[in-house]
């Protein structure tokens, strides 16, 4: 059984569970939000929310593991989704990408924190390319499994934030992704399931540009 949304095609039967009255547009919830817009900002506000509770959890000696991000899902969703913070059941794609099937996310993850996390985390690198490459790499890899039915790119975002932060640098400032760029974001992500990084590397590299310069530390 296939099912088609604005943002994904997913397959198979859990999870996919609408919210009476959302027209198929918002998941079933435990606030019982119909509208998208709602839920948008719903996700947003707790999003913040979690921001600052992964602040304090994580200190610049941390090497993150998959149960880690698990809790960082967890943390962001758990008070508006039953199956925050754990793996998805069903299989999810994207215009032409089609995501980890459900079935191997277990050991994809556990390989993700054996060969990625184990190497790029902590991330207290002495250079400012081997930063960029730690952050691009990780990241690439996280949003190629998609271990979660939602929320993969923003949990992608705060684990490179938390990263970022052991470099010594300020929080990531991602809003210049949209658009042209918000393109050449899912150009990265494409280029990252053949293993090159480059493009999230350039990506990157803008991003820590700008955050230095919009914090006065560039």
């Amino acid at each position: 059984m296939t099912k088609r949304t604005g943002r994904y095609d997913t397959t198979g039967l859990l999870e996919n569970t609408y919210e009476p009255g959302s027209r198929n547009r918002v998941l079933k919830n435990l606030l019982g939000i119909k509208r998208k817009r709602e839920m948008d900002e719903a996700e947003a506000g707790a999003l913040s929310r979690a921001l600052e509770a992964v602040l304090d959890l994580y200190d610049r000696d941390h090497r993150f593991t998959s149960a880690d991000i698990c809790r960082i899902h967890q943390l962001w969703l758990g008070g508006i989704y039953e199956w925050a913070g754990r793996y998805r059941q069903v299989d999810i794609s994207k215009g032409n990408l089609r995501f980890t099937p459900s079935r191997f996310i277990g050991p994809q993850m556990e390989e993700f924190e054996r060969e990625i996390l184990r190497r790029y985390t902590p991330c207290t690198f002495a250079s400012q390319e081997e930063v960029v490459t730690a952050l691009a790499v990780v990241h690439a890899e996280l949003v190629r499994i998609h271990p979660f039915r939602e929320g993969n790119g923003r949990v992608a975002r705060l684990l490179a934030i938390l990263m970022a932060l052991q470099a010594g640098l300020p929080i990531l400032d991602f809003s210049a992704i949209r658009g042209k760029r918000r393109d050449e974001y899912f150009a990265a992500v494409r280029a990252g399931w053949g293993h090159d990084y480059a493009p999230m590397e350039r990506m990157f590299s803008g991003v820590i540009s700008r955050t230095l310069r919009i914090s006065g530390s560039g």
